[in-house]
């Protein structure tokens, strides 16, 4: 289930993230991808996750790779380390949707977000380079974890893509 698109209003919030690179076809479950590095990281030197993980793709080439955060907003930054990084995520307006059931439904819940803001004329803040798409914050929010929560049909995943000014 998709919930009705929308324009949201975010702070600008301090997040830890390990960054990697992967190709689209090997794009995994998002517990597989630098979440069980972050996490006991951050464990380490007291730092609690603010809010829900997330993934902020930085740089999408379809053909090629994707450039990927997996990050965490955290309250206040640490020391770096073990390719644990800190930073602020952009305030603005974003355009959000919510995805209901299972991860692999978020392709078409991305597609749907994207077309959603061609049709109105919202644009994305993002640049056109030749090796991809650069966003200065493209979210997928995961509100519900997995192991607490087993069955896919009651995970909620939030898109938010920021909008250019």
């Amino acid at each position: 289930m998709l919930t009705l698109p929308e324009i949201v209003t975010r702070p600008e919030q301090p997040y830890a993230y390990i960054p990697f690179t992967v190709r689209m076809d090997q794009m995994q479950t998002p517990a597989d991808q630098g979440f069980s590095s972050l996490f006991p990281f951050l464990a380490g030197q007291g730092i609690a996750p603010a809010a829900a993980p997330f993934y902020n793709y930085r740089r999408i080439n379809m053909a090629d790779t994707l450039d990927v955060e997996a990050g965490v907003p955290v309250g206040l930054a640490g020391q770096e380390g073990e390719g644990v990084r800190f930073g602020t995520l952009p305030a603005g307006r974003y355009a959000t949707v919510a995805w209901h059931g299972h991860f692999d439904g978020l392709v078409q819940a991305t597609a749907m977000l994207i077309g959603w803001c061609r049709l109105v004329g919202h644009e994305f803040d993002m640049h056109a380079r030749p090796d991809g798409d650069y966003f200065a914050c493209r979210l997928e929010i995961y509100e519900t974890n997995p192991a607490s929560t087993p069955d896919p049909k009651d995970w909620v995943t939030t898109l938010a893509f920021k909008l250019a000014d």
